[in-house]
């Protein structure tokens, strides 16, 4: 059973790769704000898995962060989260995004708790939906 106060933290470097002009979502080479949603689902995500049963993972359903602060290419980026409340398999994370000079992002996100097999099994209906009405 999870419980509140479950942290979790991933890092990573500013890279063109994860640049905002090469993600799409700007025309500047700093960290993209997609790179940085990523990087909160990951601490998010990682900090419970161990804790979930056999089948199981989360989903990311909501997601409220602030990019406060530009970083540019070459720095280390890096989330804390920490659980702050279950509630019944939703679960909800307050996050801070740093950089090496201080704070770039922070905010509340939310995953719930999904059996694998039934997950995937509803998202292929959807596929299955869509061959039959392009037939």
């Amino acid at each position: 059973m999870l419980e509140t106060g479950v942290k979790g933290h991933a890092e990573d470097y500013v890279t063109e790769e994860n640049a905002a002009k090469t993600m799409g979502s700007g025309d500047l080479m700093v960290f993209g704000t997609p790179a940085m949603i990523a990087l909160v689902e990951m601490a998010c995500w990682t900090s419970v898995a161990g804790e979930l049963e056999e089948g199981q993972s989360t989903v990311g359903t909501s997601l409220s962060v602030d990019h406060v602060s530009a970083t540019p290419l070459g720095l280390k980026v890096y989330c804390d989260s920490e659980l702050t409340e279950v509630d019944g398999r939703k679960l909800t994370f307050a996050v801070k995004v740093y950089d090496e000079a201080g704070l770039i992002g922070e905010g509340v996100h939310q995953r719930f708790i999904i059996d694998k097999e039934r997950f995937l099994a509803k998202a292929e209906k959807k596929e299955e939906a869509k061959k039959d009405e392009d037939k």
